[in-house]
């Protein structure tokens, strides 16, 4: 942990703050058909993926035919989560007024239901991001993944429930909203999980229902590799989700806080926490694209409710703004990231505190990005 005070000064932090409102001020003022018609093309490549995809698998017989619906579905369900379900649900689009790109409204392709997740991403993880024992995105109240957690045996199988995780993410997502963790530690009763529960049970069965029965059954004797090709499907998408998120949040040199220090912070501090707290991914635009553009996570960490295909244009003046603060602006490759990740992971499975790594060198970041 760091002392966000020891950043900046007071006058420092708000002067920090008011640039950053004036860019995202920018941005809201020059919202308009292009940011619409691009979530448009989106979406009609989105449902056009879908489409090839399972109607690919109606050829299953054929391996490559298999292949390519497993890619093409794969594509469809990363797009639907990442840069259109996500993005929508946190508002982006709220300002079009169309009923169908309503936050409110929008359901995605996961068993993680929309209502559910609205509560424990967009209001939890952005108010509280990186505040222990406030945002429950760290660790998903299974990982370790910060010294500040009290460490005890269970923390021993870090890597194995990472790689569970990863591997059913989707399901985690899910299940990540009935705040287990906190009924075993009696601060949540399971009669307050029983609305949540309800949603789950009903989006779950629609999901299964849809990829698990539906879907095999019509392409008739195909119908076990058609099912096969949607697990795959869901389990690349869950893979994918998984190293974008977590290479956003995890890396090393991402910071986390107390909740003392964070106490009646400023808009100005409340900038700044994001900025310790997140990471990017560096990559080309259609890595951006089929990342949600989550590979910018520094910027959607600062304005949630702006539409993400913005965040690549906004990122160099973000990082100007860092610079001249003398703040770290955490970036690299995915590659990079996600290694950085697993070695937390690892290092934290076990007890006591690691040595705590060095402060994002600017330079250096701007020679590896």
């Amino acid at each position: 942990m760091t002392g966000l005070q020891d950043r900046l000064t007071p006058a420092q932090v708000e002067e920090f703050g008011r640039e950053l409102d004036a860019l995202r001020q920018r941005i809201v003022d020059d919202l308009g058909e292009d940011d619409l018609e691009y979530l448009r093309k989106i979406i009609k490549t989105q449902r056009a993926l879908e489409v090839t995809g399972r109607g690919l698998l109606f050829a299953g017989f054929l391996p490559p035919a298999w292949l390519a619906g497993v890619a093409a579905l794969s594509a469809a369900k990363i797009l639907d989560n990442m840069e259109i379900g996500h993005n929508v649900m946190h508002g982006q689009y709220d300002w079009t007024r169309i009923p169908e790109l309503s936050s409110q409204r929008f359901e995605w392709d996961t068993v993680a239901p929309a209502e559910n997740w609205r509560h424990s991403h967009n209001y939890i993880h952005h108010t509280y991001t990186n505040i222990v024992d406030k945002d429950r995105d760290v660790g998903y109240g299974i990982l370790r993944m910060d010294p500040a957690q009290k460490w005890h045996p269970y923390y021993l199988g870090n890597p194995v429930y990472a790689t569970l995780l990863a591997l059913l993410f989707q399901w985690g997502v899910m299940l990540h909203d009935l705040e287990v963790d906190r009924v075993v530690k009696g601060e949540r009763t399971w009669a307050e999980n029983v609305p949540v529960l309800r949603r789950i049970v009903r989006k779950a069965a629609r999901q299964i229902g849809k990829d698990y029965v539906l879907f095999p059954l019509l392409t008739g004797p195909l119908a076990p590799l058609t099912l096969l090709g949607n697990a795959s499907a869901n389990l690349v998408r869950n893979l994918w989700a998984f190293a974008i998120i977590f290479c956003g949040h995890f890396p090393a040199d991402v910071e986390s806080f107390t909740e003392e220090e964070t106490e009646n912070e400023t808009r100005g501090q409340w900038y700044l926490r994001q900025i310790l707290g997140s990471a990017n991914i560096t990559g080309g635009p259609l890595f951006h694209i089929l990342s949600g553009n989550l590979s910018h996570q520094i910027e959607h960490h600062l304005f949630p409710d702006l539409p993400a295909r913005r965040y690549p244009q906004i990122a160099a003046e973000v990082r100007e703004i860092c610079e001249r603060y003398g703040l770290p602006y955490n970036t690299g490759p995915l590659h990079r990231q996600l290694w950085s990740v697993a070695k937390k992971i690892v290092r934290l499975a076990l007890p006591g505190k690691p040595a705590p790594t060095a402060t994002v060198d600017p330079e250096r970041q701007l020679r590896a990005a």
